[in-house]
């Protein structure tokens, strides 16, 4: 039985590798046979991009979801990948927190829109925007948990009181159910004093909740998006693409109890 099936990946601190795992995880859980929805949140849309979507002319979006334009079944499109499917992002979405101010039950906007359709996958993903603005509050509100990305370095600790805040925030007031599955290590590199300091900074606060498998730092990781593909497709023999194998079979396995 699946526990958590909707999984928002969440930071406000950007070039934290969020949207790269959020792509990059539900790459590797479709690789493993399930039926995996991507739902790209971020008005830049690199998640959109990132497997080869063209943002141009990508249909409904997020945006056309969140302002009630149209309904979530419209808004899903096939990718070149077997069981990965997204709802892409535009630019439009910037706009969306202006617009639904007066709104009542604002912050369900997207939960309330993909209710309809998540029974139809094994998996949603929802990749945030760098910010806990409305469209991240939505993300939050939607999921049944949080994946936050982290980098070692210690400004990727900054702010970080402040995300766990406002995932305890969101729980009390618009989300009971939501749940902190895991902290990603991004950009490991075990031979720097600098990445074990901050990991063990990191311990501090979220020992039990870190993944076994930090992500490395990996060139074939940073190429992947320009060719619009997936780590896994792009290059499945390098370190980048067995991290993330690993990581999504270890978010599975905390999802499925």
């Amino acid at each position: 039985m699946i526990q958590y099936k909707t999984i928002c990946f969440a930071n406000q601190k950007g070039g934290v590798g969020k949207t790269t795992s959020a792509v990059n995880i539900a790459a590797c859980m479709a690789r493993a046979g399930k039926k995996v929805l991507l739902v790209d949140s971020d008005p830049q849309g690199n998640a959109t991009s990132g497997i080869g979507i063209n943002k141009r002319a990508a249909g409904a979006t997020v945006y056309d979801l969140i302002i009630g334009r149209s309904k979530a079944a419209q808004a899903v499109q096939k990718t070149a990948y077997k069981g990965l499917f997204i709802i892409p992002s535009s630019i439009n979405l910037v706009g969306a927190e202006i617009e639904l101010v007066d709104e009542n039950r604002r912050e369900f906007r997207l939960k309330d829109s993909i209710a309809e359709i998540k029974d139809d996958f094994d998996y949603i993903i929802l990749d945030c925007p760098p910010s806990l603005g409305l469209i991240t509050i939505n993300a939050l509100t939607a999921a049944d948990a949080v994946v936050v990305p982290l980098l070692c370095e210690y400004y990727s600790l900054e702010g970080l009181s402040q995300l766990t805040m406002t995932i305890k925030r969101v729980k009390q007031l618009f989300n009971p159910q939501l749940e902190l599955l895991g902290v990603l290590i991004n950009m490991y590199d075990g031979r720097l004093n600098l990445t074990i300091q901050v990991l063990e900074e990191i311990k501090k606060y979220f020992a039990d909740k870190i993944f076994k498998t930090p992500i490395p730092r990996n060139v074939k990781i940073s190429e992947a998006p320009s060719f619009g593909m997936p780590i896994i497709d792009y290059d499945k023999h390098s370190k980048g693409a067995a991290a993330y194998a690993s990581i999504a079979r270890e978010i599975m396995d905390r999802c499925e109890k």
